[in-house]
């Protein structure tokens, strides 16, 4: 059950729909798509972002924490070892969540799944409706579950909105569902844009802080750091050029870090946090996207290329293929070691004010690409279970989340089997 001391007392959610999240990522961990978008549909909506169980409990409860304006982060404790959402934790995790709803007065929720292993939890929540943002090709990913793809399929026929990532990934899913929504990366411009930056900042000095004592040129990368990175690739030009510095930033998941290229102009400097991500880029001469062309990169559309973009800096990528539809205007792209050290050396050479037909084209990118406009395009498809915003949620807007008419009619709450 939950613990008594992470109650509340009961209120009412009138005009205020409650949104239940299931998702594989954590809240605290890299700020990325869940975050921005959730974050921002909280103006209107009350968010519980379930995360995967945490397996260290002498009894089954539920810590609840505000991360947001209107987001509260719901951690499972659970006593079984089980990895993820196993199915020995959804009939402790449904009981605690369904206790959990009654006590806020909560009932039909919508529900929206990032992770398709969560499924099985829909027949405790008895969801209004179901959305699925399938934001990356989950089974392609080192230790994915074998059932995932199943429970993916069922979520496909399920899900009344789904949402995709990039081109790539949305083509691979419309054959399913012709109805999804292609919704690519996008980006908080005044958070990276240089002329926001506060040199007094704390962010400021923990990005100093990381690049003393690293020479110049140096050569960034920002992100997570697994099986998505080449790292040959990163070994070879580092190698190959022991003047230029290499300078990763990110934590390193699934992979051995005994594994990543141990040479002494590769800077390997952990996570820094999203406030620090901005002053990260002044300190570059260029942003990399070392990405490794595998199964784990066929359907990825990464963020980070906007935000290095946001930030002034020159981009060279390895051929991923969203990377080129989107962005293979204004990204320079180059495959294999040579080609990589060729097409860095020619962006190192460029003038510092940069080609104005360049410079247009990355201002008018950014400007279609704002997480603002991407909520607002999710506001609009998920407006049938959302209701009219109430006069408290329209005065607690932010950015350009639509607040359309509600359609005539919701669909009723639905018990689900999964």
């Amino acid at each position: 059950m939950i613990h008594p001391s992470l109650l509340r007392p009961a209120t009412t959610r009138t005009g205020r729909p409650t949104i239940v999240v299931l998702s594989h990522l954590r809240w605290g961990f890299v700020f990325q798509r869940p975050q921005h978008v959730l974050s921002r549909l909280a103006a209107r909506c009350d968010i519980l972002f379930v995360e995967e169980p945490v397996c260290d409990a002498t009894a089954p409860r539920l810590s609840v924490a505000a991360a947001a304006p209107g987001v509260e982060v719901v951690t499972p404790h659970l006593g079984d070892p089980a990895p993820g959402f196993a199915d020995v934790h959804f009939q402790p995790l449904g009981r605690m969540l369904d206790e959990l709803l009654a006590q806020r007065r909560v009932s039909s929720p919508l529900v929206w799944f990032y992770t398709p292993m969560a499924l099985p939890i829909l027949k405790y929540l008895e969801p209004c409706g179901i959305v699925y943002d399938c934001m990356d090709d989950l089974a392609s990913f080192r230790f994915a579950p074998p059932e995932l793809i199943r429970r993916e399929g069922r979520l496909l026929d399920l899900a009344d909105v789904v949402l995709t990532g990039g081109p790539s990934l949305h083509a691979a899913r419309k054959g399913r569902r012709p109805d999804a929504h292609c919704l690519p990366s996008a980006v908080d411009v005044a958070h990276f844009a240089r002329s926001g930056l506060d040199a007094r900042a704390d962010a400021a000095a923990t990005a100093t802080a990381m690049h003393e004592g690293i020479p110049g040129p140096r050569l960034g990368y920002m992100g997570v750091i697994d099986e998505r990175l080449d790292l040959h690739l990163l070994d070879d030009l580092a190698w190959h050029r022991p003047d230029w510095s290499f300078v990763m930033v990110g934590p390193v998941v699934k992979i051995d870090p005994a594994s990543l290229p141990n040479r002494p102009n590769i800077h390997w400097t952990g996570m820094a946090a999203y406030a620090v991500l901005p002053y990260l880029l002044p300190h570059w001469d260029l942003a990399l996207m070392p990405f490794a062309l595998n199964e784990a990169t066929r359907f990825i559309s990464p963020t980070k290329t906007l935000e290095y973009l946001a930030g002034g800096l020159a981009v060279v990528s390895t051929p991923v293929p969203d990377v080129v539809s989107l962005y293979g205007h204004v990204v320079r792209v180059a495959s294999g070691a040579d080609g990589f050290e060729r097409a860095i050396e020619q962006e190192l050479a460029r003038p510092a004010a940069g080609d104005p037909k360049h410079v247009q084209e990355v201002d008018s990118l950014l400007r279609s690409s704002t997480w603002d406009a991407m909520v607002s395009r999710v506001a609009a498809a998920i407006q049938p279970w959302l209701g009219e915003p109430s006069e408290e949620a329209a005065g607690r807007s932010r950015g350009d989340v639509v607040r359309e008419p509600a359609a005539s009619h919701a669909k009723e709450a639905r018990p689900v089997r999964a």
